[in-house]
């Protein structure tokens, strides 16, 4: 009888990394599925019975359809102008070494990482009315958009293209070139269909990335440039029309699910193309045609990147025509005498206090679904790892303003009633950064051999050793890495924000709408100020992530 009872208890063993990933289940069903459900029952059930009325007025509007029709353009135009200015770019820092190399990719990669309200800003000081771009000005809105998205996703794009292009620049180039193949029909029979598909997801993950862009379409387009974004915070917001809001989050959620799918796949067939993984065989510019090159991406690279950056800090340093701290010190001051008034000091605490609580959500379920996908692998089936790896990165391709309206529609009944809560804010910020978190743990502990952990429980280790002892610390860095991208895209949420934070607690990208909304040099200065703070802060974190970066892992 004991030895069946010891079987028994075999046979009904779970281990613990099976486990975990019910952390990571739980949080997204209450936070993320739950209020997508919401969302529905809003738009088709808005009275608690079927009504369609909302219908009507999405597609018998020339306003909605013009809406609708601009979304798809703009982020289609989009992401081919991305794509044009980084294929050349990422050819050159795929194939050649040169002095500076590791800075320049790093400038390159600094404005995916700042949040959205900082970019638009940084183009309105660069580009604007008083723009210090050598007198030019963009006063189109639409160019200005165009612009802001081709700066803040050229990183994007460039990272996954050179990443994978560098792998393809070893043995199957060299053996081509053996059996008499010129450099233009090896690019055109061997590179370009490897490179296919990681052209296909850079360009989708692009596509998702302006297609449900809010800060940069809000502040830079105006009224007359919506998308079905900024339709939505429009619609909920100010006209409190909260089934056709909802209507057109089904609309936008429906979209970038499909995308999502699209990515998933062109992801997993770049890695099978892929060769083994293995150093690429850079060489050092020697012609005065390749050195031409080289200089004219590097110094492209720096007037995208860059040159924006420059300019807001030169105006958040100057008054009048001199140099001047003044935008500085008035964040600290109630110049109106308004009892309204909350100083920006007070954003930037909150703000800190919210992307503290938001990085160890995001810790804590990341680490737990990165165990979970990792167990999956060894001891299931890669059909499980095949499902539950894009569910967990849904709410990369779903929109911060979706998921904050959500939120708030949803969770505004016992035992869930958070709508006043401070928990939401980094509940939300937790949604948005966790797939960062999990794409940063996940490829360090698939690199860990499975003969370290079974050496450790043939010894006697129990799980939670091996995680301590073994896991832990051989995960440490990309832990580091996973947590500074947890907390520096918390402290840059704008999307879910504006629906979350309350008036008494606002967050920095709030302040800075507040003041860009506001009339007068002086609030348009702070706004700058408060601008080139969030941007130093996060360009630190990100330097710090490449610091703390496996291998040569070039993707995101």
């Amino acid at each position: 009888m004991d030895g069946k009872n010891t079987s028994i208890k075999k046979r009904i063993h779970i281990h613990p990394y099976a486990l975990a990933g019910l952390v990571p289940a739980c949080f997204f069903l209450l936070f993320y599925f739950y209020p997508l459900s919401g969302i529905f029952m809003k738009s088709f059930f808005p009275k608690g019975k079927i009504d369609l009325f909302f219908l009507d007025q999405v597609f018998s509007s020339t306003r909605m359809i013009k809406i609708i029709w601009f979304t798809f353009w703009q982020a289609g135009l989009s992401t081919l102008l991305t794509l044009v200015c980084a294929l050349p770019c990422a050819f050159v820092l795929s194939h050649y070494a040169f002095k500076g190399k590791k800075i320049i990719k790093i400038l390159a990669s600094i404005p995916f990482v700042l949040p959205a309200i900082v970019v638009a800003t940084s183009l309105q000081a660069c580009f604007g009315k008083n723009g210090v771009f050598f007198g030019v000005r963009l006063d189109h809105p639409l160019a200005l958009i165009l612009l802001a998205h081709i700066f803040y996703n050229f990183s994007v794009m460039l990272r996954i293209i050179t990443g994978f292009w560098s792998s393809l620049q070893g043995r199957i180039r060299e053996a081509a070139m053996v059996l008499g193949a010129g450099p233009w029909q090896v690019f055109l029979t061997i590179t370009l269909p490897l490179l296919k598909p990681a052209i296909f997801a850079a360009s989708i993950l692009v596509f998702i990335f302006c297609f449900s862009s809010f800060g940069i379409v809000l502040i830079l387009g105006g009224p007359s440039f919506s998308t079905i974004e900024t339709e939505i915070y429009r619609q909920a917001a100010h006209l409190f029309n909260l089934p056709l809001a909802s209507f057109l989050s089904l609309i936008q959620i429906g979209f970038t699910f499909a995308l999502m799918w699209f990515y998933t796949s062109f992801t997993k067939r770049a890695v099978r193309f892929s060769p083994d993984a293995e150093q690429a065989n850079l060489r050092k510019p020697v012609h005065l045609w390749e050195k031409m090159i080289i200089a004219g991406v590097v110094l492209f690279i720096i007037l995208l990147c860059v040159v924006p950056l420059l300019a807001l800090v030169m105006k958040s340093l100057t008054y009048n025509g001199e140099i001047s701290l003044i935008f500085y010190t008035a964040l600290f001051e109630n110049r109106s005498d308004s009892i309204f008034y909350i100083p920006p000091f007070h954003a930037i605490k909150y703000s800190f206090l919210f992307a503290g609580g938001a990085l160890i959500i995001a810790i804590i379920t990341g680490v737990c679904a990165a165990f979970f996908i990792r167990f999956c692998d060894r001891n299931i089936n890669n059909r499980l790892t095949s499902f539950f790896d894009p569910i967990f990165m849904l709410p990369l391709s779903t929109s911060a303003v979706t998921l904050g309206f959500g939120i708030i529609i949803t969770l505004d009944k016992p035992p869930l009633n958070l709508r006043t809560s401070i928990f939401l804010i980094p509940i939300a910020h937790a949604l948005v950064g966790f797939p960062f978190v999990l794409r940063s743990i996940l490829p360090a502990l698939r690199s860990i051999p499975e003969q370290l952990s079974d050496a450790a429980s043939v010894l006697g280790a129990s799980p939670l050793k091996i995680f301590r002892a073994v896991d832990l610390p051989l995960i440490s860095k990309a832990l580091v890495a996973g947590a500074i991208f947890a907390f520096t895209i918390s402290l840059g949420e704008f999307g879910a924000t504006i629906f979350t934070a309350r008036p008494e607690t606002p967050t920095i990208p709030v302040a800075i709408y507040r003041f860009l909304g506001q009339p007068g040099a002086m609030n348009y200065g702070q706004a700058m100020a408060i601008s080139t703070l969030l941007m130093i802060v996060t360009a630190m974190g990100f330097v710090v992530i490449e610091n703390f970066r496996i291998g040569n892992s070039e993707g995101f």
